[in-house]
């Protein structure tokens, strides 16, 4: 058994949308540190230009290429999947990474804050996974599938909404699907697994993570006592992505510092004491 192999990319093609910050951009780069070549897509094609040319000068064995991609609506998705096509004949991994959030309190939650977030949290993973599916199926084998990886949250997992509503659903949603997906591809040689963060510096969490004293009063409220590492999502990503996640579909793996098992105090704590 050689580690490498577990854990290596030599050869693999990845596409990460939300790819030129925050979780996008730490799953980018466990991946070119591995060996893919990933291609980087968001909105915002200029930051996945700039962010490949950063991670091509890390001298990894990986390589990046950053491009303009939108998955919040139809047409978006399907310009996206045309600029894959146009950049590679075959796609091994797709990292649905893209979400966008909105935060109000109860009482003021807008209607339209819906509709926008789940057309990118939901609608565009859904149907961008199903339009690279003939090319996920054409790189997958019983040895060795092609590996979709849905980047949920700690927040869809538990009763968290903290003036986030719809993206606590979506995450949710993105969470259920990813096990439907499981379930229906498996036949097809085609892992799908999900990450269901916590507490990460991004920009949708910059409000919170801006600073280092900011990171640690987050962290305190965390059981693991700090927010997360960018090395902790590239650790998961390529396990599920290497050879050792071979085996393993329908998976959430909680990236959340055990927030994903805080409870209720004990209900005999006071008669204890």
């Amino acid at each position: 058994m050689d580690i490498n192999t577990l854990f290596g990319l030599e050869g693999k093609v990845a596409l990460v949308t939300g790819g030129a910050t925050g979780i996008g951009r730490m799953a980018a780069e466990g991946l070119i540190r591995a060996g893919a070549t990933v291609l980087l897509a968001s909105r915002k094609g200029d930051a996945c230009e700039a962010v490949a040319a950063e991670l091509n000068a890390l001298g990894a064995s990986g390589k990046a290429i950053g491009f303009a991609g939108d998955v919040g609506s139809e047409d978006g998705v399907n310009a996206l999947v045309a600029s894959v096509k146009e950049h590679t004949e075959t796609l091994d991994i797709l990292t649905n990474n893209a979400g966008i959030t909105w935060g109000a309190p109860m009482g003021d939650f807008p209607f339209k804050a819906w509709s926008k977030v789940m057309d990118v949290n939901v609608a565009g993973l859904f149907d961008l996974t199903q339009k690279l599916l003939p090319m996920l199926k054409a790189s997958g084998s019983v040895d060795d599938p092609a590996r979709v990886v849905n980047v949920g949250s700690v927040m869809g997992e538990r009763e968290m909404g903290d003036g986030a509503y719809s993206y606590a659903a979506s995450k949710a949603a993105v969470i259920h699907l990813t096990k439907i997906l499981a379930k229906e591809l498996a036949g097809e040689a085609i892992t799908v697994n999900a990450l269901a963060p916590g507490p990460f510096v991004s920009r949708m969490t910059a409000f919170a993570t801006h600073d280092e004293g900011m990171r640690d009063k987050v962290g305190q409220d965390v059981p693991l006592k700090r927010v997360g590492r960018d090395e902790d999502i590239a650790g998961c990503v390529l396990f599920l992505c290497g050879r050792g996640g071979a085996y393993v579909t329908g998976a959430v793996v909680p990236v959340s510092g055990g927030i994903n098992v805080m409870s209720g105090p004990n209900i005999f704590q006071q008669a204890l004491r």
